[in-house]
């Protein structure tokens, strides 16, 4: 018998490996969150199965999002980085992947680490919601706009508070899986 998913994933290959071992997933690691991050806000305007596709070209063009070297990245890179056929080559979010490397180091000197920043703000466990169908999941929260405001504050760009959403729910900062959904309570 096949195991039940959450519906906005079924029938592409991509998206069903990426929901059954990645999506909801609680990540504690500097550089995952940090990639997701860049991620989303890549992502920003576009489907995430677009972003899917072109993961292992980001992490090729982006030095395997490596947030020290990103943010030393001068224009010479940038223009390669536009070039690339292989990412999504807008200047703004090219250049806030740069601005966003430099916030996070230093939300990292000011707190010791991203991952408790951002963790605090849900206390360290993740939120539990209880969603029959993953329509009914909001698009943001109260929590996503605050979170949002707050980053927006340190200097990071294409941080909305829907971008901020997505990244707590691919995270596991919140978990959205459907609730007859296998993983709902594997993560």
């Amino acid at each position: 018998m096949e195991k039940h998913k959450c519906g906005w994933c079924v029938g592409n290959d991509l998206y069903e490996t990426y929901h059954d071992e990645e999506w909801g997933v609680p990540v504690l690691d500097d550089a995952t969150l940090f990639e997701f991050l860049i991620l989303e806000t890549f992502q920003a305007g576009l489907s995430w199965i677009t972003v899917l596709k072109k993961r292992e070209n980001f992490r090729k063009a982006f030095d395997n999002f490596d947030y020290k070297k990103i943010a030393k990245y001068n224009q010479k890179k940038i223009d390669t980085l536009l070039q690339n056929e292989g990412i999504i080559r807008n200047k703004l979010k090219v250049n806030a992947t740069i601005s966003n490397a430099q916030a996070f180091m230093k939300i990292q000197e000011d707190f010791g680490s991203f991952s408790k920043y951002i963790w605090d703000f849900v206390d360290g466990k993740p939120i539990k919601n209880s969603f029959k169908n993953y329509k009914d999941a909001p698009a943001n929260t109260s929590l996503s706009d605050v979170i949002s405001k707050d980053l927006k504050k340190r200097s990071f760009k294409f941080v909305g508070s829907t971008v901020i959403y997505a990244h707590m729910q691919a995270t596991g900062m919140v978990n959205d899986h459907e609730v007859n959904c296998f993983r709902y309570n594997e993560v």
